[in-house]
């Protein structure tokens, strides 16, 4: 290993009880999609002790934030990537307190060899990832203007080269009716909780007639106040996944053809309402991601093949891949069978496992950082596999 490689391990070696408090303490104060004030100050403070130039409240987010470290010169880009939201009810279940910890190491271990290094550091905290795409948001402001790669790690019960990953929108949808007495004047009421349920029973029909890797899911978020009233508002969330943009654009109106379906059958008005941001498939960079697995497994890490996980999720991490050379993969955490949006993920998150999932992959993201701004041909091979997946050459 190289002076400056060793440098970089052992200062985040160094920062090791640090991290882990940083990602304790996140993870004991879970907070929603843009209201991760207290996550964000605690990193941003963090960042700052250790004398990091590091700005709040940036591109529009209040719970957004940057931070910047200069080399040796400004001809090559990187960002690493922050996520601290949680879930309702499970909090950190999704182990962003993990991310949010290690990616705070990665930028401090590279903070100490700024000197040594060409090219330039970004740090970005990205608010919203479970709901809201905070990412997209930020781009369409600018935040990944002149870059030349991205990276980020997330928790997981294996170690990845990648997280599978699919595109989903978000849409809300409410139901107007007319209350009236259940039991007396039903003929007076129109039935918004009926309008819901029967766009629900029709896209469980419609689940008969999608593709294998296109899913439709969600919740009822309102549903009516008593049993003896007609309930005259019912609302709920659903999502929206499919493998690919093209195929993204085909599914929605068919799932909005159900909700419709549910208004007409019962005489209540309908509203829609998609969200801002739909979240694209990951444009996974492979020499970028090869070189992460290389460093991980020099630390110990086994990684198996993404097919191995079984599933996909979603995450806003896509949109950033398809502007530049990006990485997502994942850290083992927790056993292989403690699947992640779970109550016992959560426990994981926090575990001593976790903890050196907040290590390891601080030290990963650093040194894989760091490779890409010293090697002249990895940032070739990067560049070069970005324009192919985007049939630019």
């Amino acid at each position: 290993m190289e002076k400056y490689q060793k440098n970089i391990v052992s200062r985040i070696d160094n920062l090791r009880e640090e991290l882990i408090s940083v990602s304790h303490t996140i993870h004991g104060k879970p907070e929603l999609a843009f209201q991760e004030h207290f996550a964000s100050k605690t990193i941003v403070d963090t960042a700052k002790k250790y004398r990091m130039e590091i700005k709040p409240e940036v591109y529009g987010l209040p719970t957004a934030f940057e931070g910047t470290i200069q080399g040796k010169s400004n001809d090559v880009a990187v960002c690493i990537i922050a996520e601290y939201d949680a879930l309702p009810k499970i909090g950190h279940a999704c182990g962003h307190n993990i991310i949010a910890a290690s990616a705070l190491g990665a930028v401090l271990g590279l903070l100490e060899t700024q000197n040594s290094l060409p090219g330039t550091i970004k740090f970005l905290g990205t608010p919203a990832e479970e709901k809201g795409g905070g990412k997209e948001l930020m781009a369409r402001k600018g935040a990944f203007k002149n870059l030349d790669a991205a990276m980020m790690i997330h928790p997981a019960g294996v170690n990845l080269t990648t997280m599978p990953s699919i595109c989903m929108a978000e849409v809300c949808v409410e139901y107007h009716g007319r209350s009236a007495h259940a039991a007396a004047m039903p003929h007076k009421g129109k039935n918004a909780l009926d309008a819901l349920l029967l766009a629900y029973q029709a896209i469980s029909n419609l689940r008969q007639h999608i593709k294998d890797h296109e899913r439709v899911h969600g919740i009822v978020t309102q549903g009516g106040e008593a049993p003896n009233i007609v309930p005259d508002y019912a609302s709920g969330d659903f999502y929206v996944r499919t493998s690919n943009i093209e195929d993204l654009e085909k599914l929605k109106p068919r799932v909005e053809a159900c909700f419709k379906a549910g208004a007409i059958g019962t005489s209540c008005d309908l509203n829609v309402e998609w969200a801002k941001v739909d979240y694209l498939d990951l444009n996974t960079n492979w020499p970028l991601a090869n070189t992460f697995k290389k460093h991980g497994e020099l630390l110990g890490r086994e990684f198996l093949s993404p097919n191995d996980l079984g599933g996909a999720g979603s995450t806003d991490m896509g949109n950033v891949s398809h502007r530049i050379p990006s990485i997502h993969p994942m850290l083992s955490c927790a056993p292989r069978n403690v699947v992640i949006h779970s109550p016992e993920f959560a426990e994981w998150a926090k575990s001593t496992t976790g903890d050196e999932a907040v290590i390891d992959g601080a030290k990963i993201l650093a040194l894989t950082a760091a490779e890409f701004l010293k090697n002249r041909e990895l940032q070739a091979e990067t560049k070069r596999a970005f324009e192919i997946s985007k049939g630019l050459v």
